[in-house]
């Protein structure tokens, strides 16, 4: 059922917001060049897939977890993409293509040691990732890997459709601030 939803919006989602990403990308290549940002993350059972977001991020930004990431690097456009979530709109097509969940653990980055074997432990890799869910309302993020890992590990144990839709709706409304990044010095 998860899994039809997930088409069913990524594709509602793209088809609906196909002006919006045309004019974020417009602008994002006036902001930095390069509108789209690619980087490989963990997917399901630990395979790799490349997941695409608008970039926040100056081009030159180490490829780094958020959080271990300079204030500095975000762009205005990017701080304004990160705080509506509009970033995260090319993940839609992540999700059609089957490699993420619109609701599930969000997708690390192989150098995030800590992180993946806590998720390791826990089963968390069964699942696809996600856009959102019961870490990111919460405002758990990828600096806090063991709470992460529990986090995830308890949404996964207990996701009902109800759930799903829940996580999704406290999203679009604002809930959460998505990973932090260090202060800039």
């Amino acid at each position: 059922m998860i899994r039809f939803l997930d088409c069913l919006f990524s594709v509602i989602g793209l088809f609906f917001g196909l002006p919006v990403l045309l004019v974020l990308t417009l602008i994002g290549y006036f902001d930095t060049g390069s509108p789209l940002f690619r980087q490989k993350r963990v997917g399901r059972h630990r395979k790799p897939f490349v997941l695409v977001k608008f970039r926040t991020m100056k081009p030159d930004t180490a490829s780094v977890a958020s959080h271990l990431a300079e204030a500095s690097a975000i762009t205005p456009f990017g701080q304004f993409l990160r705080r509506t979530k509009l970033d995260e709109l090319p993940q839609l097509w992540n999700v059609l293509k089957g490699e993420m969940s619109l609701v599930g653990p969000r997708p690390c980055l192989f150098n995030q040691e800590e992180l993946i074997n806590e998720r390791e432990a826990r089963a968390v890799f069964k699942a696809r990732p996600g856009i959102t869910g019961l870490a990111q309302v919460n405002e758990i993020d990828m600096s806090t890997p063991k709470l992460l890992a529990e986090t995830d590990q308890k949404m996964l144990k207990n996701l009902t459709v109800k759930d799903y839709f829940s996580y999704i709706i406290q999203t679009v409304l604002g809930k959460g601030n998505g990973d932090r990044v260090r202060p800039s010095h």
